[in-house]
């Protein structure tokens, strides 16, 4: 009896371990947070401040957007191509244009956006340069 229970346990205990290791989400590099954190502060921080707030009624916050959290493509797109219009993020307009961002290797983009996706509060999954290369592809 006792040496079927420490069956049973052992393998609810695989189990258990297997699923949490199949839902976890990978953690992202902490180099890749840091070279995304150094160029943020290097190429966005002048505008969307050090802390993602932006500036009110000019540069949109990155704090917990539908822009930062949704899709990771058009969150590219924006970055690759800039965006020269007015933009709603949370019932606030923004009318200050952004520059692409192009002239960034795929890496780079990647990078920031993973920072920005990553910090500030924010929770959202990693962008890859693979990515960056494939919505570069699309517009180009």
């Amino acid at each position: 009896m006792m040496g079927r229970i420490s069956i049973l346990t052992c393998l609810l205990l695989v189990t258990v371990t297997a699923v949490m290791a199949q839902t976890k989400k990978p953690a992202v590099a902490a180099g890749r947070l840091a070279k995304g954190q150094a160029l943020y502060k290097q190429h966005c921080m002048s505008c969307h401040q050090e802390n993602g707030s932006g500036v009110p009624r000019m540069n949109p916050p990155l704090i917990k957007t539908e822009y930062v959290l949704g899709d990771k493509n058009r969150l590219i797109g924006v970055l690759l191509k800039g965006l020269n219009e007015e933009v709603e993020i949370n019932g606030d307009y923004y009318s200050n244009p952004m520059p692409s961002q192009a002239a960034l290797k795929d890496e780079e983009i990647a990078d920031i956006l993973t920072y920005v996706r990553s910090s500030f509060g924010n929770k959202a999954s990693a962008v890859a340069p693979a990515d960056v290369k494939k919505v570069r592809a699309t517009i180009q």
